[in-house]
């Protein structure tokens, strides 16, 4: 079993005990996500949603959606988009926003076989137990040839820059956090997920392994982002 630390998740991610953490930190999420990425997280979504190529009527799952603000970015294509998480916490936080809200595992999606015609799952991957068997059931509540964004922390490409950033995430972030978060402590267990997070190209790898075909990846910021996209 995990381990707790006061309100913070072990790495061992325990199911229960990671959606307890994001329950403790959905009333100021969204706030502090904005304060600690200096305002990118509004681009990087954006990056997401064009990265999916959506069409209108499309039927697109946004899996580890929070609050919804992902969602809602989404549905600016016009396609039919649907929250899911399992913090019900977070979707409650984001109750008053015009998208259809489902709490559900990403190891046991709440859906029947190849309904989606899109799926994302933005900076969650890191939080599911088994991420490997969280991408095998993405693929399986996705048609055939249908499409996968991963929109994930990774690893910065420029030497000095990496260092510079690693330095933020074990330092300046938690303090930041303790400032306007209402669970600081939760930012402690998510900068050390980041640095304990695969690489680029060992998530590609990952993700093909997992049944997904053509992925690729490109770096958002310098790396600090990368969006990977595949095919089913």
């Amino acid at each position: 079993m995990a381990t707790t630390h006061g309100s913070r998740a072990s790495l061992e991610k325990d199911p229960h005990e990671v959606a307890s953490m994001f329950d403790g930190v959905a009333k100021r999420y969204d706030l502090t996500n904005t304060i600690l990425s200096f305002g990118q997280d509004r681009s990087w979504r954006k990056a997401t949603r064009s990265a999916l190529d959506l069409k209108p009527g499309e039927r697109v799952l946004d899996l580890a959606a929070g609050t919804g603000v992902s969602t809602v970015e989404l549905g600016r294509s016009g396609a039919w988009c649907v929250a899911t998480d399992f913090s019900k916490g977070m979707l409650q936080a984001g109750i008053g926003r015009q998208v259809p809200m489902v709490a559900g595992d990403a190891m046991h999606l709440p859906y029947a076989d190849a309904v989606f015609d899109a799926a994302t799952i933005s900076f969650g991957l890191r939080n599911v137990s088994d991420f490997d068997a969280g991408l095998r059931e993405i693929a399986r509540v996705t048609k055939p040839g249908g499409r996968l964004v991963v929109s994930e922390f990774s690893t910065p490409v420029f030497g000095p820059f990496r260092t510079i950033y690693m330095e933020y995430l074990m330092k300046a972030l938690p303090r930041v956090a303790r400032a306007v978060s209402s669970n600081p402590d939760a930012y402690v267990y998510l900068a050390e997920s980041i640095r304990a997070w695969p690489t680029q190209s060992e998530l590609a790898q990952r993700i093909e392994a997992a049944g997904w075909r053509h992925v690729q990846w490109r770096n958002l910021t310098g790396g600090v982002v990368a969006l990977h996209r595949a095919s089913r």
